[in-house]
């Protein structure tokens, strides 16, 4: 599977967003500044994210983006689908492939394995184990 830049992008974005889990709206330009996303290219994911019901937005000095459903509704597969389009695994097929061979069968199980890894994991799963793993960095005082 090849995600592209902008689905990394877009995963992203939807992670800062989730991990504020506040209602109120996020500037792109906040989003931009932490996740390190050329602000324009944001916009564009945004604007998709948005068409496609996961996000919402609000116009104005206080508008901004915002997740549409909870973080635990939300899941990677969501978001890839919407910006990569459908989840595959990347290879070239071989061509006078025999009838009988055994890889086309694993290649589609390993497909249904990466879409089952990506559809039931949420971005509340992502952002709490981000929060552990900050969580278990034990600063040194060392001196």
């Amino acid at each position: 599977m090849d995600v592209s830049v902008k689905g990394e992008y877009a995963l992203r974005a939807v992670f800062d967003l989730a991990c504020r889990n506040v209602p109120d709206p996020t500037k792109i330009a906040k989003i931009a500044e932490r996740q390190k996303i050329p602000q324009k290219f944001l916009e564009l994911i945004l604007s998709q994210l948005k068409q496609s019901g996961l996000l919402g937005s609000k116009r104005g000095a206080d508008g901004g983006y915002f997740l549409a459903r909870p973080a635990d509704q939300i899941t990677v597969g969501a978001v890839l689908r919407v910006i990569d389009g459908p989840v595959q695994l990347s290879r070239k097929p071989i061509e006078n492939e025999s009838p009988d061979s055994p890889f086309p069968e694993l290649w589609t199980r390993a497909e249904r394995a990466l879409s089952s890894v990506i559809d039931r994991t949420t971005f509340a799963d992502l952002v709490e184990r981000w929060k552990q793993k900050r969580a278990r960095r034990v600063v040194n005082w060392e001196i």
